[in-house]
């Protein structure tokens, strides 16, 4: 009988851990989403529009090639496959997507940046991945991109890729 309170107590402290552990799994996604926001850890951009103020680098050249990918019953494609462009200098592009069913869908773009570490030097002062599209039935259209690659990009990197996978919302 005197080992009761010990079970107990043990008891309690395995369900604290447990209860702990599973707290963290939950918080783990929104965290590890700050974090890469804030160090362009994983190639995630930022998800609302930045401002710019740099004078652009005409000594300098960065490839910034554009790549889509579509999870949707979708044709989805960028309008060209490569920009060269100067950092501090602002660009313009557009990707291309077409609804192919027969039903409206609703869409969102998610971006990533190649390397990784190139994300939060790309920044991107309108986008369509900021919200999401909403297409009618075999509706297609061109989306906009407008961006920018930082002067303080670091010197060895002098190529990039952009890449938008489009996932259905809605169907």
């Amino acid at each position: 009988m005197p080992e009761t309170p010990r079970h107990r107590n043990l008891a309690l402290k395995l369900a604290a851990l447990c209860a702990a552990m599973f707290a963290f799994g939950f918080a783990l996604a929104p965290l590890y989403d700050v974090f890469c926001e804030i160090t362009g850890v994983g190639g995630k951009t930022a998800s609302a529009p930045q401002q710019v103020t740099e004078q652009a680098d005409e000594a300098r050249t960065v490839r910034v090639e554009f790549v889509a990918q579509s999870n949707a019953p979708f044709e989805f494609r960028p309008t060209v496959s490569h920009l060269d462009v100067h950092p501090g200098q602002v660009y313009q592009t557009e990707y291309y997507a077409a609804n192919l069913t027969g039903t409206p869908l609703t869409v969102q773009a998610v971006p990533s940046v190649a390397p990784g570490v190139a994300a939060k030097h790309l920044k991107k002062l309108e986008c369509f991945c900021f919200t999401a599209q909403e297409f009618e039935a075999r509706e297609g259209r061109g989306m906009p991109v407008v961006f920018m690659v930082s002067r303080d990009l670091p010197a060895h990197l002098d190529r990039l890729s952009l890449q938008y996978t489009l996932f259905a919302l809605s169907e």
